[in-house]
């Protein structure tokens, strides 16, 4: 079986996941509700799949949650590496130190 695509896929899936289950729906179910493929739907429940705005939107909606309580404390650590992370504050006060360095 594939591994998730990263942390933050498979925290979203098993959130997701629970509350379908919680409802007692199955997977074709939901995914017909939020008018997706089944198949693209289970990729998202198993981490495999990054669903866009919308599509979350759409199947937080036919869950009867907020989409917000899907991703919630979800942050950049649970995303895959890269090799470099900087965040605006970074890149400001790099330009803010390139700019005095200048004059």
């Amino acid at each position: 079986m594939s591994e998730p695509i990263s942390d933050a896929a498979r925290v979203l899936g098993e959130r997701i996941r629970n509350r379908r289950n919680k409802l007692a729906l199955s997977q074709e179910e939901i995914a017909n509700l939020a008018g997706m493929n089944v198949s693209n739907y289970g990729k998202i429940e198993r981490g495999l799949g990054n669903p866009n705005f919308h599509t979350l939107v759409r199947i937080a909606s036919v869950l009867g949650v907020d989409p917000g309580t899907l991703i919630e404390k979800i942050g950049a650590e649970s995303l895959p590496d890269r090799e470099e992370t900087f965040s605006a504050a970074d890149f400001i006060r790099e330009r803010r130190a390139r700019g005095s360095a200048i004059r």
